[in-house]
């Protein structure tokens, strides 16, 4: 792919993602889980403390604005407005993929976000494909080092790579790849698939590899086979792309998968969560923290300070319903039993 190809496919994401109804067609299944309400919780709402610790970082909430972009002028912007955001709110932020920034190295400040966030917890971000298309742990260090990054994300996206004219499809043997990075690297590696969710096979794999988290990014938010729907060049790449609309194993079912197959490994849950009480389930689920991509995408786009407004509500909403609950830490929300209403 030559290096304004790569260019022109970050804009098509961003401009698809912002004008076109890609969601999934299927749902978290979030909605088949309730809390149980606390008429008397017995505590004040000044106590719920939502902050954790997170791969040796301490964040105010557990809250991940999870990778979405970067290698264009807008991505920089939109970048640099979610990382200041992230500082504000004590969060943490994952960059979208980095492969730009060694492919072409003018495009490397799109993701150099630490002026702006001194402070905040930075996830950099390549694919694991690339590491059978010449990339290893040495460039994994430059773009750790390039993005003053506290953790690396392999983001594992199969599908969109098999739906893209111009994907990367050999896939064979990345898991050896996997654990030489997770085994070089002075860094924690995060695991995360980009939208349709991890099996417990996968995730017994990947923490065998030596994997430091798990990002279940499952099916019922953005799909991305849709968004590549919509960048087909032929009919034909279309017609096999819409056929994925509801493919993919929903991030709660994702959640429960993890738990079973790595069950020492910390969860990050993404995927088609709307709002902090469902980020709420997530943790009651089983995950460390959740992410959220497209709202604060949105709100990028305008300026910090409407990201910083979406976070407040997500955090005011996860502490509500903390309150409710009876929880005065994510550590006690973690012991609150879930109501089943539905399949899940």
């Amino acid at each position: 792919m030559t290096d304004q190809n790569l260019s022109q496919r970050k804009a098509d994401h961003i401009r698809i993602n912002l004008e076109r109804d890609v969601a999934s067609r299927i749902t978290s299944g979030l909605e088949a889980w309730r809390f149980g309400h606390e008429a008397l919780p017995e505590i004040d709402l000044a106590e719920v403390d939502p902050s954790i610790d997170f791969l040796g970082r301490r964040l105010r909430a557990p809250l991940l604005i999870s990778s979405m972009t970067g290698g264009t002028e807008e991505a920089q912007r939109i970048n640099l407005n979610l990382a200041a955001a992230a500082e504000k709110a004590g969060i943490a932020i994952g960059l979208g993929s980095m492969r730009a920034a060694i492919a072409r190295p003018e495009s490397a400040p799109t993701f150099q976000v630490r002026s702006v966030a001194p402070n905040a917890m930075i996830l950099a971000n390549i694919g694991a494909v690339q590491f059978n298309y010449g990339y290893g742990p040495e460039e994994c260090r430059r773009l750790v080092d390039l993005a003053g990054a506290d953790a690396l994300i392999l983001h594992l996206n199969p599908l969109q790579e098999a739906l893209q004219p111009e994907g990367d499809t050999n896939w064979s043997g990345l898991l050896r790849a996997i654990e030489q990075v997770c085994r070089q690297l002075s860094v924690p590696v995060i695991a995360k698939e980009v939208g349709w969710g991890i099996s417990e096979r996968a995730a017994r794999d990947l923490a065998s590899a030596g994997v430091a988290a798990i990002d279940v990014a499952g099916a019922g938010g953005t799909s991305w086979s849709q968004v590549e729907m919509y960048r087909a060049r032929t009919e034909t790449q279309r017609r096999i792309a819409a056929a994925f609309g509801d493919w993919g194993l929903p991030t709660a079912e994702s959640i429960r998968n993890v738990r079973s197959g790595a069950p020492a490994l910390p969860i990050i849950a993404s995927g088609g969560i709307a709002n902090g009480v469902e980020g709420a389930k997530c943790i009651a689920l089983g995950a460390a923290l959740f992410g959220l991509a497209r709202p604060f995408l949105r709100a990028a786009t305008e300026s910090a300070s409407a990201v910083s407004d979406e976070i407040d509500v997500i955090v005011g909403q996860l502490r509500v319903a903390m309150f409710c609950v009876a929880a005065r830490s994510v550590s006690e929300l973690q012991r609150v039993a879930l109501i089943r209403s539905g399949a899940a």
